[in-house]
């Protein structure tokens, strides 16, 4: 079943539409994003090598969270190829790199469609609670958030009320 994320109330979307469908078999978290329309009008990041990089959330970047025992995981997933993992001991506390194998991360592209296919290993911990997100950068440089849940007057992937998906 594909999810409709919807752009925050303040954030642009330059008529574009964002659609993701996720599902879990044991630790595996796949994940089909699926961006539709003047995709040509989107600040897309340069290809890099697929390897661990920090900061991803400053430019379009799709993001999966999943929610753990004693806190949350968080997932960046760039279409220039790189990735970032991150644990979480609470809300926006105690965040350090986790330990997990690099995400298998394709991209496709067509007229007015962009989709980018991942694959993340959830730790043993992980829950069925995910909250999926994306940051689409224009050409302006404007930023725009997408969730499946907006819980917050700004932006905030990381509020508990954002883990909207139960796998």
């Amino acid at each position: 079943m594909r999810l409709p994320l919807i752009p925050h109330p303040t954030s642009p979307h330059g008529g574009l539409t964002l659609e993701v469908e996720a599902w879990r078999a044991g630790q595996v978290l796949s994940l089909e994003y699926v961006l539709a329309g003047p995709v040509e009008m989107v600040r897309w990041p340069q290809g890099a090598a697929r390897v661990r990089t920090d900061d991803l959330w400053q430019a379009t970047c799709f993001e999966a969270f999943s929610r753990t025992a004693d806190g949350y995981v968080e997932y960046n997933l760039s279409p220039s190829g790189a990735w970032a993992a991150y644990r979480f001991d609470g809300y926006r506390e105690g965040m350090r790199a986790l330990e997990t194998p690099a995400p298998f991360i394709v991209t496709r592209t067509a007229p007015g469609r962009f989709v980018l296919t991942a694959d993340v290993t959830l730790p043993d911990d992980a829950d069925d609670a995910v909250g999926l997100a994306a940051v689409i950068q224009g050409l302006d440089g404007a930023m725009g958030y997408w969730a499946l849940a907006h819980p917050s007057d700004k932006p905030d992937f990381h509020h508990p009320d954002s883990f909207a998906l139960m796998l």
